[in-house]
């Protein structure tokens, strides 16, 4: 199947500029011709200088002749007629195809000759500039965006979402769970915020109690004998009651309270068997396992990747998302950085060119191939027509010259064999 070449090959103008330039070199050997047939009828005896004039329009119309043979065969076969080497680039399309690319392989697309033209160029101030400049940035994140929103409509939600269940719950499951609760404790009660936690825990059951009071105070009601007098009730829950609300500010108030201090020990101490003990560590690990087998942690691990997809594509699509935004700054901040930190800078053209290097080392073959095989593809008359198309103008001097320098040849060779003569 032939491939359509780029339709900017057909320009008008070099067509119109071809035309006129076969016009003038097939008009110079018109006009040699007419000249030679002008001396042959005048004869010698207008004078001597017929026999130059004859030979160096002679001469032209040969050079002229010769020329327009070597250019027309490099195309077609002159005059339609199958003479052997002609119409060579129809015939050898394929050959100039292959030798093209490898021509392109061995003098363009080589490490040294790409590493010479980076080291000319300043790629991360390019770079920097391009990404500078007004609105790339927001453009440049928004084309991102779509590109990820048509990357996810393309994956199937099924083996992603089974992908990424399986994952998390492998990597649940590979976690030891007994030194990440110990690190974690131990962050807290560096930070005192164990202390804390328990006054808001106390504050919390000391509101608790005082919400629910009428709710204990019929259960000691119910709790007592039915000959002690409610008024007796009242009191010794009262007295329990105010008790029990005074210990919980107390401890809320005192920071040094021996309750907080047994606390902290307990919770230290703790602390230390998640790292020292196996029985506390299996414990733990237990209570983990339970814990992921749950079907509703289970359902909530299924659902990760459905309602990360599902966030994603409502930020990407909204411009005025914390996602846009982070990734416009990201850009900017990319620019001013390629634009103005020296460090960066020269990472980046180092990577540049390595990467570019690596690129043409692993690629320039299959590009030649890819010029090769195109070329190939292409229709040979086609072919043949759009090279002349480009080409044709100039070849045309060749007939002109011809013409031209066949005429001299002619007439110093004729000089010459008068003066011998």
């Amino acid at each position: 199947m032939s491939a359509p070449l780029a339709s900017s090959l057909d320009d008008p103008e070099r067509a119109a500029g071809l035309r006129r330039m076969k016009r003038l070199a097939t008009g110079l050997f018109l006009l040699a011709a007419a000249v030679f047939l002008a001396c042959v009828l005048l004869g010698d005896t207008a004078g001597p200088w017929v026999g130059y004039v004859r030979a160096t329009a002679e001469a032209s119309m040969v050079g002229a002749l010769a020329d327009w043979f070597a250019v027309t065969a490099l195309f077609r076969h002159p005059l339609r007629l199958p003479i052997p080497h002609t119409a060579i680039i129809p015939r050898k399309k394929d050959q100039i195809g292959a030798s093209l690319g490898t021509f392109v392989q061995e003098n363009f697309l080589t490490r040294s000759v790409v590493e010479e033209k980076l080291a000319t160029v300043d790629v991360p101030g390019r770079l920097g500039t391009f990404l500078a400049a007004p609105g790339r940035a927001e453009r440049l994140a928004g084309d991102a965006a779509a590109g990820l929103t048509g990357l996810t409509d393309l994956l199937r939600d099924d083996d992603l979402q089974q992908a990424v269940s399986g994952l998390v719950d492998r990597k649940l499951h590979a976690t030891p769970a007994a030194p990440v609760l110990a690190r974690v404790l131990e962050l807290v009660v560096d930070g005192d915020r164990h202390q804390e936690v328990l006054s808001a825990g106390l504050r919390y059951l000391a509101r608790f109690l005082e919400e629910n009071r009428v709710v204990f105070r019929a259960q000691l009601g119910d709790a007592s004998p039915s000959w002690v007098p409610n008024w007796v009730d009242d009191r010794v829950f009262d007295r329990v009651f105010a008790g029990v609300q005074g210990f919980l500010e107390e401890v809320g108030a005192d920071r040094d309270h021996e309750l907080r201090r047994v606390y902290d020990a307990r919770l230290r101490a703790y602390v230390h068997d998640l790292r020292t003990d196996p029985d506390t560590a299996a414990r733990v690990e237990g209570f983990k396992k339970e814990l992921l087998d749950h079907p509703a942690v289970r359902a909530w691990s299924s659902s990760l990747w459905t309602n990360a997809k599902t966030s994603f594509l409502a930020a990407a699509a909204d411009p005025d998302s914390e996602l846009r935004s982070r990734v416009t700054g990201m850009i900017g901040d990319a620019a001013r950085l390629l634009r103005t930190d020296p460090r960066v800078r020269e990472r980046v053209q180092q990577q540049s060119v390595r990467v570019a290097g690596y690129l043409v080392e692993r690629f320039a073959g299959d590009l030649a191939d890819v010029v090769g095989s195109t070329v190939a593809r292409w229709d040979t008359e086609e072919t043949s027509r759009r090279i002349e198309l480009q080409v044709g103008r100039d070849l045309q001097f060749i007939r002109i010259n011809g013409t031209v320098v066949g005429g001299l040849a002619g007439l110093v060779i004729y000089t010459l064999a008068q003066l011998l003569g």
